[in-house]
């Protein structure tokens, strides 16, 4: 059985999660919190493409802890996640610990935002975001 691991964005524990399970809406082991929903999750080389492959429509942020616009950001992409729980999937990906995915999107500038579904970018939104509303157009388009 393929499995993945990713961090709870809750209480950061470490899950391995069976891969034909992902849909099921797993819950974290040690916080019992939702793993995948309400929360962006931790992108790794590790879980991306699992994730990205997934039925529901995702929304990617491509960011640094050292970009200043990237952190003035975050909180509009945990409230984007929280309010939009169950019909999209967040996903933030550090580019300096996730250089190869970085590279394998050709990441210029940071933030970047992108939006895929069933495995295919439909947008891409680069430059500091701060109106919901540009990610909500991106996510109905999808």
């Amino acid at each position: 059985m393929s499995t993945i691991t990713t961090r709870c964005p809750h209480c950061l524990g470490m899950n391995r999660l069976p891969v034909d399970r992902i849909a099921e809406s797993p819950n974290c082991g040690r916080c019992k919190s939702p793993l995948l929903d309400g929360a962006p999750i931790e992108g790794t080389s590790d879980n991306f493409s699992t994730l990205l492959n997934s039925e529901q429509p995702i929304v990617v942020d491509f960011w640094a802890t050292w970009c200043n616009p990237c952190v003035g950001f975050a909180p509009v992409f945990q409230q984007v996640a929280e309010e939009r729980q169950g019909d999209v999937r967040f996903i933030k990906i550090d580019t300096e610990a996730q250089q190869q995915l970085a590279a394998q999107f050709q990441i210029r500038s940071i933030p970047t935002i992108m939006v895929f579904k069933g495995g295919q970018r439909i947008d891409t939104i680069n430059g500091h975001c701060r109106k919901l509303s540009l990610i909500y157009g991106s996510i109905r388009r999808s």
